[in-house]
């Protein structure tokens, strides 16, 4: 077999696995290398090729904030003004109690906001203190903006690639996603 068909099937096989969530295990890179056949190594290597390539964009955690006990949810939507987006959110971003923070276009003329952060709170007291914060602390005190609480909770989950429907974890350990 070739390498470039056994770097395609392995990164094949490799999207099929991480998709459905990393193991929560001691070695989760060891446990998806015993399921699909594979070193270790080829794992890591091939999860870092397909990172630079392109074909994922981002590799990290969903949090289940409610399981955590955070109950209240802001998505906090701001009018700041162009010239200075990446700046404040580069300041907002480092929050640990911002866990989203990206820019969008504007809607006018009903929708002026630009730059979106979501901020999760034991309760929406919590989220209001912490939206305080970060305008004191990053200077948007006379910039406009709301918080738009969640009203219900949909089901996380991280990217789907290939289009598979969501199967249960097989053996090894439990997974995160």
């Amino acid at each position: 077999m070739d390498m470039q068909a056994l770097d395609s099937d392995l990164e094949s096989a490799l999207i099929a696995e991480i998709e459905q969530g990393i193991p929560l295990c001691e070695r989760p890179y060891a446990e998806i290398a015993r399921r699909i056949g594979c070193s270790e190594t080829e794992v890591m290597a091939g999860i870092d090729r397909l990172r630079k390539q392109g074909d994922i964009k981002r590799f990290g955690v969903v949090v289940r904030h409610r399981k955590l006990g955070y109950r209240a949810n802001g998505m906090v939507v701001w009018n700041i003004p162009d010239q200075r987006v990446a700046e404040l959110g580069r300041c907002m971003g480092r929050f640990p109690f911002v866990t989203l923070c990206y820019r969008r276009p504007r809607q006018l003329p009903h929708w002026p906001y630009n730059l979106f952060t979501m901020v999760h709170g034991r309760d929406r007291e919590a989220v209001i203190e912490k939206t305080r914060l970060l305008a004191e602390s990053c200077g948007l005190q006379d910039i406009d903006y709301q918080i738009l609480f969640s009203g219900r909770c949909f089901k996380q989950r991280g990217a789907r690639y290939l289009g598979q429907s969501v199967t249960e974890p097989k053996g090894g350990c439990d997974r995160a996603g």
